[in-house]
């Protein structure tokens, strides 16, 4: 939200927020758009000037949440085993995205890239947050060169969004994040 918005306009900015928090949490990433916008008082257009996208009110709805993952890729980086540290922090990625609805769609890539305005600013925090976690464990030798934070985030997304109408999601997210990392090879 701009600093030099009016205060009616940031009141309604923190109403619809708050509201879409509480509907993202109900609904997930198909919360619906004019459904906050009759709940928070305001019309869809004012709902639209703020978030002028989809992934725009998602991103601000997952804002704490990212910045918290941001803050323990942090606390994480320099920790005892690089591999381990690395695997911690994206397991952490995993069952906060299964108990977040709507965090895993604002991580998603949608292509829409083109345009800086619309840049996917929750994966780019994350990337800049956990470069420093994947660098060292590459550095160790404990993951291949070729893989990226991008390639990591990608990878917890598709697992979330596969699982999220399976009974038990974190269960399920969890097995198959760790089948991921163990590979298909039978445990020695």
């Amino acid at each position: 939200m701009p600093d030099g918005q009016r205060a009616d306009a940031r009141r309604n900015y923190t109403r619809i927020l708050a509201v879409a928090e509480e509907e993202v949490s109900a609904h997930g990433a198909a919360a619906s758009l004019e459904q906050i916008a009759r709940t928070a008082g305001v019309g869809s257009a004012t709902v639209r000037r703020h978030f002028p996208t989809r992934r725009a009110l998602l991103e601000a709805v997952s804002g704490k949440r990212i910045e918290a993952l941001c803050v323990r890729a942090r606390d994480l980086t320099g920790e005892g085993d690089s591999r381990a540290a690395l695997l911690e922090w994206l397991s952490e990625v995993v069952a906060y995205s299964v108990s977040a609805r709507g965090l895993a769609e604002a991580l998603s890539y949608d292509g829409a890239g083109a345009d800086p305005v619309y840049e996917n600013s929750c994966s780019a925090a994350l990337e800049e947050a956990a470069d420093p976690l994947l660098r060292r464990a590459i550095k160790d030798g404990a993951v291949a060169t070729n893989v990226t934070v991008a390639d990591l985030i990608t990878l917890v997304v598709g697992i979330v969004l596969a699982t999220e109408h399976h009974p038990d999601p974190a269960t399920r997210a969890d097995h198959l994040f760790h089948l991921a990392v163990a590979g298909l090879s039978p445990q020695r």
